[in-house]
């Protein structure tokens, strides 16, 4: 689109607009793009909610944010970059759920945003589609940056000392769990406890929504009446997938059946292709006191043994342990973050458990912990023990020590750079025009206005 073409894209929607009740007004052009007040207004309600600070005035730096961006919605255009449907729907119900769990509830989201549920998911569509495409771009733009360990030395070298990044307190730690037996008499309850809702809905009595608000136990739906947005099979545990992806009739409730976080009764809300929405019931059997003592007391036996070096923890993790994701690798935990065994304090607790970062604060290397308690990551209560591997002192970051994590540095600043001398090209060739009432700002990019 050329010049006057863009002249008139303006002037037309300014007139859309320019009425005695304006309820938007364009702000910038990007090319042929127009940036809205209100899509400015949005996105800094999110930046509030999400309780981001900007480095000046929001007015300032969310309308250059959005041509930025316009930018490399632009060229993602020229050169075929997309996001599939998948994709996206996935973050939008991950969105639209976050957001209700920290708004307290649906008609209070509708009001903070002062839009329907609808137009709430299509303004996050559109978002998230556009965030990820701009994403895709970067990638392609940036390329694969291959450093060699010279250039890591090189700019660690350079490096003022009070600019040397700081390396938090480190550790690594190995783990065995065991899991208290469930009785039968218990698991048996719970079956009867969701057959008796799955009688009670049929007979038309309640709800499965009410049903799911009042007495399911996973946090993350039940507030919802126990429903998941569009979800497709790879991001669901096997068990459970297997079960709501063979559910035909909306109508129909599932059989009780049984994954490795408790056992189900789900119903179908509706099959999009490949992903399916649906609403489930959790119950978790509880376990009984007396079978955590009788786990906790075997493993102080075998915490006590390792001590007087009778068995190694390598060993009794390889083989005592029912921790799947440690106990083939000598009870050692694995930060899914830096894909190291090295885990900050509070990546520790957030990742693994806070009751394993209490544990491990005051340990000494090599030392082996007092049975303790824990939830694992299926919700599960486990019993366990701990060793505390290694522990690095929080330092300033060396070239042998850390050079892993400043390799990463000078890979991101190397990326960084690279897009902002594509962005400083791009504005060169592209059609721009800024509102008169939002110019006057320190702009990051200052080639916007020419």
């Amino acid at each position: 689109m050329g010049i006057c073409a863009c002249l008139c894209l303006f002037s037309s929607i300014d007139s859309l607009y320019a009425q005695d009740n304006v309820i938007d007004e364009v702000v910038w052009v990007v090319g042929d793009e127009a940036i809205l007040k209100s899509d400015v207004e949005n996105e800094r309600l999110n930046a509030q909610y999400e309780g981001r600070r900007f480095d000046g005035d929001p007015y300032c730096v969310i309308p250059e944010e959005l041509a930025v961006q316009k930018l490399f919605l632009h060229q993602a255009e020229i050169d075929s970059v997309t996001v599939t449907d998948s994709e996206v729907l996935q973050d939008v119900e991950a969105q639209i759920a976050w957001l209700t769990d920290q708004i307290g509830s649906k008609e209070k989201l509708e009001e903070y945003y002062n839009k329907t549920s609808t137009q709430i998911r299509e303004m996050l569509r559109e978002n998230i589609r556009n965030g990820k495409t701009v994403q895709q771009m970067q990638q392609k733009i940036v390329g694969d940056i291959k450093l060699t360990p010279a250039e890591v030395r090189n700019y660690f070298s350079r490096l003022p000392q009070d600019s040397i990044p700081f390396v938090p307190t480190q550790v690594e730690v190995q783990i065995i769990t065991r899991e208290p037996e469930i009785r039968e008499e218990e698991i048996e309850r719970v079956k009867k406890e969701l057959r008796d809702f799955t009688d009670r809905i049929n007979r038309g009595e309640t709800t499965f929504s009410t049903l799911a608000r009042l007495y399911s136990e996973d946090p993350g739906s039940a507030r919802h009446g126990g429903e998941y947005g569009f979800t497709g099979r790879g991001e669901l545990e096997p068990a459970f997938a297997n079960v709501v992806f063979n559910l035909t009739d909306p109508k129909k409730i599932s059989k009780v059946f049984e994954t490795v976080y408790g056992f189900h009764i789900a119903q179908l809300i509706e099959k999009r292709g490949d992903r399916v929405s649906y609403r489930h019931i959790l119950i978790k059997p509880r376990v009984d006191e007396k079978d955590v003592t009788r786990e906790l007391e075997r493993l102080d036996t075998l915490a006590n043994d390792i001590r007087k070096g009778k068995v190694s923890f390598d060993e009794a993790a390889q083989w005592v342990s029912q921790d799947k994701d440690t106990r083939n690798n000598h009870g050692l935990l694995a930060n899914s973050q830096t894909s190291t065994s090295r885990f900050e304090m509070q990546q520790l607790a957030g990742l693994v458990s806070q009751e394993v970062a209490k544990t491990v604060e005051n340990m000494q290397i090599g030392e082996v912990s007092q049975p303790f308690t824990m939830i694992n990551s299926k919700g599960k209560e486990v019993c366990a023990i701990v060793k505390l591997k290694n522990r690095i002192e929080g330092h300033k970051a060396t070239i042998s020590e850390d050079y892993q994590r400043l390799k990463d540095i000078v890979t991101a600043r190397r990326s960084a750079e690279k897009l902002q001398k594509w962005i400083v090209e791009k504005q060169k060739n592209t059609y721009v025009r800024i509102n008169p009432a939002w110019r006057k700002c320190d702009f990051k990019y200052p080639g916007w206005i020419k």
